[in-house]
């Protein structure tokens, strides 16, 4: 193979100035000689003389200076990367300062054009100083630098009305124009700076406020909780002023005292009548006993066939007879009764007053008051409340044995109003149960697990913690089915089990879950609305609707802190023209 010469051909040679090319086929033999194509044929690769030395080196320095010589095709590549270098060159160094205006650009509504968000565009320089100044600003105000603040505050003014300029004429914002303002805000961001008010610091400052603030606010809620339940154990002057004046009348007015006795004795038939509508009433609140009976008798279909089972304490039970002698109920039968002449209930029958009568019970609701803060100083204010320790709260589960001759009656708390006919719930079918109740499990704080110790292996054990709890305040009590089950006995066994107060801390209704378990049965909710002592968002469509509407907690209606929103309801079936009240200045 490497005894045949090896051809290459060479092509496309530069001719003169007229750039044509003429194409010559020259082969180079083995020993580098060039041969024209006939010469080649004619005279052979091996056959050809071999050059001399002077002949070689004349060939090699015209092989070197072919080589040297740069093609066509190199010369344009070169040519092209120069070009394009020079273009990149010039584009990179030309670039528009910021008070060239580029026409056709669109601006946007603050002035500045479609690079605004730029870091180095002049619209979102001064956007991102206004944000510090104004940090800053705020910062200065509360160290009382008000100073700063206010030249803060102008320099922010001034980079406003400037966009506003550029945005108003639609051109973008020009470097002359903003350079003073940008220089005058940074001077002053550096002075700020200066005072230490960057973010470290005042972070620090924040969360030591924070601090302070919650602290306030804690003692701020165990304050307004305080003053709300000594607001709600507290008896009003006015309504005292009407309890002292009708007691006063009572005493003095002999013929008032026959006629009452007239009264009571010509009611007489009526109260064991089973086939009538019995209501139990216990309460030592004249005016709202009185506006518990009024709103029943108003909006009863038959008040004839109406009877109202009144007990109150020996304090207030020439009030109340005075009251309701005094004022027309349409001549329905009230019985009123004193709770002290139940000579039966005493501490020996009833767990309760043994309770009371306890130096480490009398401890727990008094003294105790004084210990710990927060939410355990809150709960324990609740402990304070005189009706927890009145008999008027207990005798509910005593019912049966009060009204021996009953077989059914609809207990009423002396803070409801009543806009329904009542008499369908003497004939509503609990199922054997003996209380008919609305439940309240609707709100998840209102299941057993959050009135009971569930910690406790005899509540543990006996109940469970998601059943639903109930309200009194307007309850149906079957009176047959309650002696069958012997409720008032559980009543006994679980307050004596709860002597120690590790089942339930406080109230009645946890005594009467424990009661009623599995004795009571679910009513409509439109029977019973709760809430309007303390929750603000009832829906007004719901206390329309409802047959009983209950002011359960604190804000009681003839309070001064009653929700004004809710209290019309109560008024209007007070008399405020009644001359007892006006006396006393209710209004």
């Amino acid at each position: 193979m490497w005894g045949r010469g090896v051809g290459l051909r060479l092509g496309e040679v530069v001719c003169g100035e007229s750039m044509m090319l003429e194409k010559k086929e020259v082969f180079v033999g083995m020993n580098g000689v060039k041969i024209g194509k006939g010469e080649g044929m004619r005279a052979g690769l091996y056959n050809s003389p071999s050059p001399t030395p002077q002949q070689r080196r004349k060939d090699l320095g015209r092989r070197g200076s072919a080589r040297r010589r740069p093609s066509y095709v190199s010369l344009l590549l070169i040519a092209g990367l120069v070009f394009v270098g020079g273009f990149v060159f010039v584009g990179l160094q030309w670039h528009p300062s910021p008070s060239h205006y580029v026409p056709g650009r669109v601006t946007a509504g603050d002035g500045s054009n479609d690079d605004a968000l730029s870091l180095d565009s002049l619209p979102r320089q001064l956007g991102d100083q206004m944000t510090l100044c104004k940090s800053y600003a705020v910062i200065a105000k509360e160290n009382n630098n008000l100073q700063l603040a206010w030249h803060l505050s102008a320099q922010i003014r001034a980079a406003q009305q400037l966009l506003s300029l550029a945005a108003t004429r639609g051109t973008p914002v020009v470097w002359e124009e903003a350079e003073p303002i940008m220089r005058e805000m940074s001077a002053l961001i550096f002075q700020a700076k200066e005072l230490h008010y960057d973010s470290a610091t005042m972070l620090m400052k924040l969360k030591a406020e924070m601090q302070a603030l919650e602290e306030m606010a804690n003692t701020a809620a165990t304050q307004s909780a305080t003053f709300g339940q000594l607001a709600a154990e507290a008896i009003p002057k006015s309504l005292h002023c009407l309890s002292l004046r009708l007691v006063t009348k009572w005493a003095t007015d002999e013929k008032l005292r026959n006629k009452v006795q007239v009264m009571q004795n010509s009611f007489a038939p009526k109260l064991t009548n089973s086939s009538l509508y019995h209501f139990c009433v216990f309460s030592d609140n004249v005016l709202g006993a009185s506006v518990v009976i009024n709103s029943t008798i108003m909006n009863a279909n038959d008040p004839e066939l109406l009877v109202f089972h009144v007990v109150t304490d020996a304090v207030n039970l020439g009030a109340m007879q005075t009251w309701f002698a005094l004022n027309d109920f349409k001549g329905v039968a009230i019985e009123i009764r004193n709770v002290e002449s139940f000579t039966w209930l005493n501490a020996t029958y009833v767990p309760v007053l043994k309770q009371l009568q306890d130096a480490d019970t009398k401890s727990y609701y008094f003294k105790s008051n004084s210990q710990g803060g927060g939410e355990a100083q809150k709960t324990a204010l609740k402990f304070r409340n005189p009706k927890y320790l009145s008999m008027l709260n207990h005798l509910r589960f005593y019912i049966p044995e009060v009204y021996s001759k009953l077989d059914k009656v609809v207990f009423l708390d002396d803070d409801v109003v009543v806009q329904r006919d009542l008499s369908d719930l003497f004939s509503l079918d609990l199922h054997g149960n003996v209380n008919g109740a609305v439940e309240t499990c609707l709100e998840s704080f209102h299941r057993f697990h959050k009135y009971l110790n569930f910690s406790h292996p005899k509540i543990k054990s006996s109940f469970d913690p998601e059943a639903c709890g109930w309200a009194f305040g307007m309850n149906v009590f079957d009176l047959v089915k309650w002696r069958e089950n012997n409720v008032t006995a559980r009543y006994h066994y679980w307050q004596e089990q709860n002597v120690d107060r590790t089942l339930w801390k406080l109230g009645t209704l946890p005594a009467g879950l424990l009661a009623f378990y599995g004795l009571t049965e679910p009513l409509d909710r439109r029977w019973h609305i709760l809430g309007l002592g303390y929750d603000a968002n009832i829906d007004a469509e719901s206390i329309d609707s409802g047959a009983v509407v209950h002011y359960n907690g604190n804000m009681k209606p003839w309070l001064k802190l009653a929700m004004s929103r809710y209290k019309p309801v109560w008024e209007r079936y007070v008399d405020y023209q009644n001359s007892y009240l006006q006396q006393c200045n209710f209004h």
